[in-house]
Formats: structure tokens, C-alpha cells, sequence
């Protein structure tokens, strides 16, 4: 019987296709970074993320919260879903990772530009003139651990019951 007819306990066989996650991080630019605060509560923020060589790549400032937790701890989770992207379904992926701050001039040099031509490419120089401040930080993610996916178009009635299709 396919999955999602008589209920979704067993969700077994709708994790999303690799072909089909790396189309989710291209059409998606905002994730949301799950980590431990400093006061030891689980945290989250949305951030916006780059993916370069299977590393994921943000940005922060000195002082905020997810990023003096991150040097503190830097595991997190990456969790990326196709809300705002007008892909159909409901897809997501989350991905367990560690951070690696970086401060140093050739990486924000690559990275500004690079991320400049992501989130603002009507005129990425002016987003780089913003993003290039002196408390300002990379933050490089390498996927470490388990990775969760979900694919509802792989669920009768796109997970919410009915008929498949």
C-alpha cells in the first residue's frame, strides 16, 4: 500500500533524491541554523547560505548570538526547505554539520562576491559594500552526520491524505 493511505507513522522511502536536493539548494536561499546558545538552550536562526563544494556558507557579525555560540560549540544543524521557492510539495532537508569561523581577508574575499551574486544580483557590488565590515565573519559548514529528508510529493496526497498525485 503506498505511503500516506491509511496514515504517515512509516515514512520510509520519502527522503528527498540527491538530484533533487541539490535542486532545493539552488532554487532556496534561506535556511534556518539550529544550534546551542552559550546558555545551554537549544537556538535557531534563518539565516541566508551558500553552497560551494558541498559546504554550506554564511555570514554574521561579532557578538550576535549564533555566531559566539558557533565558536564556542560548533555543531549545528542546517535545516533547508522549499518554503518561498514555488516548488511543489513540501521538501526539506536537514543536515548536521560543524562551523568554522573564518576572519581572514581571502575568504571574505571570495565569499562577499560570491554571495553578493546570490541574494542580491540586480547589484551585488552595493551588497558587498555592506557586507564588508570590520565585526563581520564566514561561517563555513561541513556536513558531519546524519542528513534528514523529506520529499511529500512521495506521499499519497502530498502527505495530507487522499489519493496519490
Amino acid at each position: 500500500m503506498p505511503v500516506g493511505v491509511r496514515d504517515i507513522e512509516d515514512l520510509r522511502g520519502t527522503a528527498l533524491a540527491r538530484t533533487e536536493q541539490d535542486d532545493l539548494y539552488a532554487a532556496q536561499t534561506e535556511c534556518t541554523v539550529a544550534y546551542t546558545s552559550r546558555a545551554g538552550w537549544p537556538a535557531a536562526v534563518v539565516m541566508s547560505f551558500l553552497r560551494s563544494e558541498g559546504r554550506f556558507w554564511l555570514t554574521a557579525v561579532a557578538g550576535r548570538d549564533h555566531l559566539e555560540s558557533l565558536r564556542a560549540d560548533p555543531r549545528l544543524t542546517i535545516v533547508v526547505d522549499n518554503r518561498g521557492t514555488g516548488m511543489p510539495g513540501r521538501r526539506m532537508v536537514a543536515v548536521q554539520g560543524t562551523a568554522v569561523v573564518h576572519e581572514d581577508r581571502a575568504t571574505k574575499d571570495w565569499f562577499y562576491p560570491a554571495f553578493a551574486a546570490r541574494m542580491a544580483p540586480a547589484d551585488p557590488a552595493a551588497f558587498v559594500r555592506l557586507l564588508d565590515s570590520s565585526r563581520r565573519a564566514v561561517l563555513e559548514v561541513t556536513p558531519t552526520g546524519r542528513q534528514l529528508s523529506h520529499d511529500s510529493r512521495r506521499i499519497a496526497g502530498d502527505g495530507r491524505g487522499g489519493e496519490r498525485g
